[in-house]
Formats: C-alpha cells, structure tokens, sequence
C-alpha cells in the first residue's frame, strides 16, 4: 500500500484550516466592509464585487491574512497581488491603492488584519534572535509571502476566542504572541525585527515617517529631516524609498491630502479651508494633486463619499 504523499497531506491540512479560517471571517461581517472587533488592532473585511478602480487609503504597520478571494495593492511604483492563504505584510505606515480582482456573492474576499505592536515585537524579537538580527536583504514596501498550516491555525484560535469573552480575556495574550512570533520566524520576519532595533537605518526611517505623520501641514526640506536622524541626505532619501517606494516627498503628499479628504468628508468643510489646514498655499495645485491622486476634483470626491457612508 503506498504511503501518502506528505505535500499533499500538508497542502489537505492548510487548505482545510483555511477554510475553518474563512467560515469564522464570515461570521464576524454581516455584510460587505471592514469590521474592528473586541481586540484592539484586529479587523476583518468582506468583499463580494470585483472593483474595476483602485481604492486608496492609508494603510497602519499590518498583517494581513487572505482566507479566500484575491486583490492587488499598489505602493508608489510597486504592486502585490495576494489571495487565499498568503499573508500581506506592511512593515510600516503607508499610503496604498488597492482594488479586489477575485470575489463574488457565494465567494467573496475574506481577510484578517491585525495591527502591528512596535513594542511588543521588539520584546519578542529579543527571544527570536537572541544573538542579534541576521543581515538585512534587500528591503520593500510589502511583502507578500505564503502562510503555513501554523500562521492560519494560530489566527483561526484567535477568531475563535471571540465568541467566548472568558476565553478572549485570558488567552488572546497569549495567540496574539503566537502570530508575532510566527512572523519573526518567517522568511520576512528579520524585516519586522528591524523596525524595533535600536538605532538601525530602519528604525531611523520609522522615525522619520512618525515626525511626518504628526507634521504633515509643515513644510519640510528632505536634507532636515535627515539632519533630524542623524542620515546623510543622500542615504536618507535612499533608504526612505526602499522601506516606502516613494520619496519624502510623494509620502508628505500623500498624507496631505489623505487628510484634506477625511477633513472634508467628515466635517464636513469646504475645499478652500481644508487646502489650508493640511499645508497648501495654493488652492488651484491643491485640487490638481487631489484630482491627480483620488481620480476626482475634491468637492465632488467628498460629496460621493459621504453619500456612501
């Protein structure tokens, strides 16, 4: 009698955890969108239609496991498709574009995302690598890698532990250690670590995009903010594009107008007093830049967007 082939019994076991995976991502969105849940940082998305224009939005340091469906998302000149079973990693804060290309009502895109903890991890990566990071390849905006039998089944326990609030209490701790640590260990794990290690070129960088983040409206010169982590203009400018894939500047605009629109759609307020408050001077270049990097005038985008809400 032969014996079963291993792979095969391996792949049986992934695409059945898989599965369980997407039957509890179903059970926790009533309906198409993205759902934040009792734990902090942890969300789960539906999506039943294909979308023939991407979606920009501003994407937290995340992990991000596909149970069914596909999409693709696009950072500055770079593009990741993912889908069932692949695990999408944003080692930091970044503005992306991202549009479902497999769904449908019977099948619908169905993810997990959990917000990466900078402190947390940096305490585990201790354990990890006990000896100190291995060297560093080349680094990227995102990864894309396939999840093993491991990485699905320690976020299926923790979906799981969402029904039962004295389960959710005492273990959550612990499953969410289990799949920082699984990351750590992964072939993409060392490019996480090194957002935590003190004084790396990385951590340099995360320092730059947090004073961005909290000084959009600023205006800012690249050679200053180098100045500010203590790079050369022309290694911060590199490094910053690598861990990005875009320059400082592309990403202060970016969160510019990320703001100007969540501004106007939620204030709601007008084009001319939103253009101000995220650090134009021009009302004109403003709505050339929002037209350019949303595919609409700004009035007319918010006005749409708050129809939908």
């Amino acid at each position: 009698m032969e014996k079963p082939d291993e792979n095969s019994l391996s792949n049986e076991s992934l695409d059945a955890e898989t599965t369980r995976l997407a039957r509890l991502i179903h059970t926790y969105t009533p309906f198409d969108g993205t759902f934040s849940q009792c734990i902090p940082g942890l969300n789960v998305s539906r999506y039943s239609k294909v979308n023939i224009d991407y979606v920009r939005t501003f994407n937290s340091p995340s992990l991000l496991i596909v149970a069914q469906g596909e999409k693709v998302a696009t950072v500055g000149q770079e593009t990741y498709q993912f889908g069932r079973s692949h695990m999408l990693m944003f080692p930091v804060a970044l503005p992306i574009a991202v549009k479902t290309t497999q769904a449908s009502p019977f099948e619908p895109f169905l993810s997990v995302k959990l917000d990466l903890d900078p402190q947390r991890i940096a305490e585990l990566a201790l354990k990890v690598y006990p000896q100190g990071l291995p060297a560093v390849g080349e680094r990227r905006a995102a990864y894309v890698i396939s999840a093993d039998l491991g990485m699905v089944t320690a976020v299926s326990r923790l979906l799981a532990y969402l029904s039962n609030p004295v389960e959710a209490k005492l273990l959550v701790p612990l499953a969410m250690d289990e799949i920082l640590i699984r990351v750590l260990l992964s072939p993409v794990g060392v490019h996480v670590a090194e957002i935590c290690s003190a004084d790396s070129s990385m951590q340099r960088i995360v320092k730059s995009i947090m004073w961005l983040r909290d000084n959009f409206s600023q205006q800012m010169k690249v050679r200053d903010l180098a100045k500010m982590v203590h790079m050369s203009e022309s290694s911060f400018h590199e490094h910053f594009k690598a861990v990005t894939s875009m320059s400082p500047l592309q990403y202060q605009k970016a969160l510019r107008l990320h703001e100007a629109r969540r501004l106007m759609v939620s204030n709601p307020m007008d084009v001319n007093t939103a253009c101000q408050l995220v650090g134009y001077a021009s009302t004109s270049q403003f709505s050339r830049d929002y037209s350019r990097f949303f595919g609409g005038p700004p009035k007319r985008d918010a006005a749409k967007l708050r129809q939908q809400k």
